[in-house]
């Protein structure tokens, strides 16, 4: 049976796109306490069902695909500008295709204006009114209020007219700004884009036996099997490490492992992949916040996606991805890549900062390790033990030295340099990862 959180989640996703929530109608309609009903709506906003705008409220929004994460909603604008809604709020909800900055003549203006667009314009009233009727939003930078007209031209159409106390350029950065984050999060992999479905997963119940764990084993080859009670919350895994040494009619719950690790669906692939290197899982169970089982992940899966993942193009980069662009391989002989210091690496004081300095350690110490034995790893320890400041624009030589290398784990000595002189050395300790 759901929890009261679950079914406030499942009451607001059956609500029409657009409409008002809040947390009064909610506990009043479901019989629960504005408590409760208040976290379920905080949840809903995290999950993207709802937007939150000052001196509006919260509104039922559309719940976008992973491949549309890039377009946003006019009611996210409106929280990303710090914006106040002149009138449309009807029209909160609705996407938009593409924002046009209103720095042209009025009928040239109109030429690349279409509906689904967002026009951004200071206190031009016409271009207002012209832009509304054509299907487009409109963001009045400057503070400036608009006419009577034009709001009841927003609210006929359900369009959002929207005004900011900032200037056109800040306001096409900080939009500029929000796509570009959400492309990065478009590409970051979840464990809802790998997971096996409750639907496809073999699971055993607590009261079973370990003949039925047996049985299971030999129809699905599996080896490892997550355990239910009868709501199907987890309460347990049970492993063939688990089993030896026991009979055939002893209880499952009397061998299984209790309080197993668990993830949840948001929780990134590569976070998942390392927890289960690092504690020798092959099986994790997927569950939500009360507990429930959802599925779940496969360590085979898991290091798959990751590989998949690192050959796809980036569209969107993170400081970590900007960094490794500038590592490039100077002498294949001996393992030696250059590296420049861009003005984005630095400190407060000029010199590169700890963070640059640790992935380009991180990045150099990987790439001796695929070079060497064509393995993905993770990084397990790291000890920097001599460092010095480097100033930005500066090009220096990393050179990672391979100490000792076994099946599952590896060292590597890092030495950096910049004209001749050392100005930093580290040990890296990784896991390699099987294919």
């Amino acid at each position: 049976m759901a929890t009261k959180h679950e079914q406030i989640l499942d009451y607001i996703e059956t609500l029409a796109v657009g409409e008002k929530i809040s947390v009064r109608r909610i506990a009043k309609e479901l019989h629960v306490s504005e408590g409760t009903a208040y976290r379920a709506i905080k949840d809903a906003e995290a999950k993207r069902l709802v937007s939150t705008i000052e001196r509006v409220g919260t509104i039922r929004i559309e719940r976008k695909k992973k491949e549309n994460i890039e377009r946003l909603t006019y009611a996210e604008i409106v929280n990303i500008v710090d914006g106040q809604v002149l009138g449309g709020r009807a029209g909160l909800h609705k996407s938009l295709t593409k924002f046009v900055i209103g720095a042209m003549q009025l009928d040239d203006m109109m030429r690349y204006t279409e509906a689904g667009n967002l026009l951004i314009v200071g206190n031009r009233l016409k271009a207002q009114e012209y832009a509304l009727r054509a299907g487009a939003a409109v963001l009045v930078t400057g503070g400036f209020d608009t006419t009577d007209t034009v709001k009841n031209l927003a609210d006929e159409y359900e369009l959002p007219v929207i005004s900011t106390s900032y200037d056109t350029f800040t306001v096409a950065t900080m939009i500029n700004r929000a796509i570009y984050d959400q492309l990065i999060k478009k590409e970051i992999l979840l464990i809802e884009d790998i997971l096996i479905p409750l639907e496809n997963t073999a699971v055993l119940h607590f009261k079973e036996t370990i003949s039925r764990y047996n049985e299971l084993n030999e129809e699905t080859s599996h080896g490892g099997f997550p355990v239910v009670d009868e709501n199907q919350k987890l309460v347990g895994i049970i492993t063939s490490r688990d089993v030896i040494g026991h009979g055939q009619t002893e209880p499952i719950e009397k061998v299984m492992t209790k309080y197993p690790l668990t993830v949840s669906m948001q929780t990134s692939v590569a976070a998942a992949g390392h927890r289960m290197v690092w504690e020798g899982i092959d099986l994790m169970p997927v569950t939500d916040d009360s507990g429930y089982l959802k599925g779940v992940i496969s360590r085979q899966d898991v290091l798959k996606a990751i590989q998949t993942a690192q050959r796809q193009p980036q569209q969107g980069e993170t400081i970590d991805d900007i960094i490794k662009s500038q590592l490039h391989l100077q002498s294949a002989d001996k393992l030696t890549l250059e590296f420049r210091v861009t003005p984005q690496m630095t400190n407060a004081y000029g010199s590169m900062s700890y963070g640059a300095y640790t992935t380009i350690l991180t990045e150099a110490a990987s790439t001796a390790l695929k070079t060497k034995n064509r393995k993905d790893s993770v990084l397990e320890n790291m000890a920097v033990y001599f460092l010095k400041p480097v100033q930005h624009d500066s090009v220096m030589l990393v050179r990672p030295v391979i100490l000792d290398i076994t099946r599952k784990s590896a060292k590597v000595d890092i030495e950096v340099s910049f004209e001749d002189e050392i100005v930093g050395k580290a040990l890296l300790t990784f896991q390699l990862l099987d294919r």
